[in-house]
């Protein structure tokens, strides 16, 4: 029997994925626990619309990155920060320093998860930052750290 899983189940399959199930399973345990509904034609066509709408989505998703990829080309994002004498940064800068700065002098919401850093920013002066956006999709920003 074709059912459509509606959640993951380990060892069976993804979720919204069309397996092959035997019957005893489907009926027995599946369909009653509300984890499969079976594959019939109009369960088929609510599947389809529902990826089709999901891959819909991401082509929006992708776009906006592409466009905010392209604004942080031309961006030269500028923090201030206190030091010491020798261009010691006190504390250092952070991945969420640099998200809150782009969103307040540039209006782009970039989340303190995507951009890269492998340690925070600690010496004053330009460093290039790169922000993943999307899935192949990852924006240079350049950070240029002030004393205050």
């Amino acid at each position: 029997m074709k059912v459509i899983l509606l959640q993951d189940i380990k060892g069976v399959g993804k979720k919204d994925e069309v397996i092959q199930a035997s019957d005893g399973y489907a009926r027995n345990f599946l369909l009653p626990r509300k984890m499969a509904v079976e594959a019939n034609a109009e369960n088929m066509t609510k599947l389809k619309g529902k990826k089709d709408s999901q891959n819909h989505k991401k082509e929006l998703e992708k776009e906006e990155a592409q466009k905010i990829q392209k604004k942080l080309e031309g961006i030269l994002l500028k923090i201030k920060v206190k030091a010491g004498e020798n261009g010691k940064v006190f504390g250092g800068v952070t991945a969420k320093e640099i998200s809150e700065n782009l969103k307040a002098q540039y209006q782009i919401e970039v989340d303190k998860k995507k951009i890269d850093l492998k340690e925070t920013i600690k010496t004053i002066g330009t460093q290039k930052v790169s922000i993943k956006l999307f899935e192949g999709i990852i924006g240079e920003l350049r950070v240029d750290v002030l004393a205050e």
